[in-house]
């Protein structure tokens, strides 16, 4: 394969994805004017469900104009040089090859996020603010900026420098080794990431002793779940919205709740809700989900070693000079139709999971508080009741709430 054939094999995977997206969300935005299902005329009166179109309306339109600068931009740098510009200024300040690879991306990684920076600001402080959900500062804004790109220097940044190194010390057998640190570093982060990452961006404490507390210990007992961490997180400080999740294994295992969870849901509700992340750990999703994120990773990097010594990735994306960093990225844009494919796939097993979940507390629990509970997370955070079932199969990781309804009611 020539530079060439690779070139316009890149071009057309990315107008390729960019029409299909943008194809996608005009399909999604038609249904956005459909009648509310009947097992759902509840959640919303005319003023509300007016409100929810609103809303998805407004990020239609601002998600087609974002998503239009960001091809408009990969495109330019595309056929215009910027890839090669990148490389030259990474070697104007070192020889060293491992340097030149992290400055070459931090140049691109940061500086795309720096020149995409006013979208995000103006989804959160315009779009977020007038329907009502936003709570962030604009020092919390920017501190999340900079603390994000610490952690990418950080960890993206030593996880590539372990890469590269393997790469100079063994070759193409490289992504073995590879592999086996990314995939001991997915396990920690899976065990440690609420302890390490958490902390850095929001408060987490004890879920204070009382009825709640209580009952949730009652249930965890109940189905022979030991459960010692129980913590609230202050979800608050930056978004009306509602969530709560499941982290870790053995000892390390917790479930953390937002504030605004708590504050929106009764305490049976809150139960059933967890009871939900229960049914996860017990039908051991998350351990499927790790070891095929670790699967998946190995035969990347295994087709990422058939590329790496091939000067005509690198030209292909303009980069004169052949490197490491130059094939990864041409790699990366190459390999993304067989990541969309995996994604789907991924996508289809998590909303069968989620129907797993929503039966095990259905069974263990009950399902009309998990009912109630959707129905209220859902109106408060205006979701879309109609989307378009090409878009879930596509983009959705859970079923929409009319399909989660009508097998919770089953």
């Amino acid at each position: 394969m020539d530079s060439s054939f690779l070139f316009y094999s890149i071009l057309i995977i990315l107008i390729l994805q960019f029409g299909m997206e943008t194809l996608l969300e005009y399909l999604n935005a038609r249904k956005f004017q459909d009648p509310i299902p009947n097992e759902l005329s509840d959640i919303f009166d005319a003023e509300a469900y007016k409100k929810s179109q609103d809303y998805k309306k407004t990020n239609y339109r601002f998600g087609i104009i974002s998503a239009g600068f960001s091809f408009v931009l990969t495109l330019s740098f595309l056929l215009f040089g910027g890839f090669e510009w990148a490389d030259t200024l990474a070697r104007s300040f070192t020889e060293n090859n491992l340097l030149i690879a992290l400055l070459f991306f931090g140049i691109i990684l940061i500086g795309s996020d720096i020149i995409t920076t006013p979208f995000s600001y103006y989804q959160t402080f315009v779009i977020e603010e007038k329907f009502g959900f936003n709570k962030t500062t604009k020092k919390i804004f920017f501190l999340d900026k900079i603390k994000g790109w610490g952690m990418m220097l950080l960890l993206g940044g030593g996880m590539l420098s372990l890469i590269i190194w393997f790469y100079q010390w063994v070759g193409v057998n490289f992504w073995l080794y590879a592999w086996g640190v990314i995939a001991i570093f997915s396990m920690v982060m899976n065990l440690f990431y609420s302890k390490l990452i958490v902390p850095l961006f929001n408060k987490q404490i004890p879920l204070e002793d009382g009825s709640l507390k209580e009952k949730i210990q009652a249930y965890a007992e109940q189905v022979g779940f030991e459960l010692k961490n129980i913590f609230v997180i202050d979800g608050s400080k930056r978004s009306t919205k509602a969530n709560a999740y499941f982290s870790g294994f053995g000892k390390q295992k917790r479930v953390t709740l937002y504030d605004t969870l708590i504050n929106d849901l009764d305490e049976e509700e809150i139960v059933a809700v967890l009871a939900h992340e229960v049914g996860h750990y017990k039908r051991k999703h998350i351990v499927f989900n790790l070891i095929t994120s670790i699967l998946l990773t190995g035969v990347t990097l295994f087709l990422l070693s058939l590329f790496i010594n091939n000067p005509e990735v690198s030209l292909a994306i303009g980069v004169l000079e052949p490197s490491f960093h130059a094939a990864l990225i041409g790699f990366g844009i190459l390999y993304s139709p067989i990541s969309e494919v995996t994604g789907i796939i991924m996508n289809y097993f998590s909303r069968k999971f989620e129907y797993q979940a929503d039966d095990y507390a259905k069974n263990t629990f009950a399902a009309l508080p998990l009912v109630s509970s959707l129905k209220k997370l859902s109106k408060n955070s205006l979701s879309n009741l109609t989307p378009h079932p090409a878009y879930v199969f596509k983009h959705y990781s859970h079923p929409p709430l009319i399909a989660r309804i009508r097998n919770l009611k089953a």
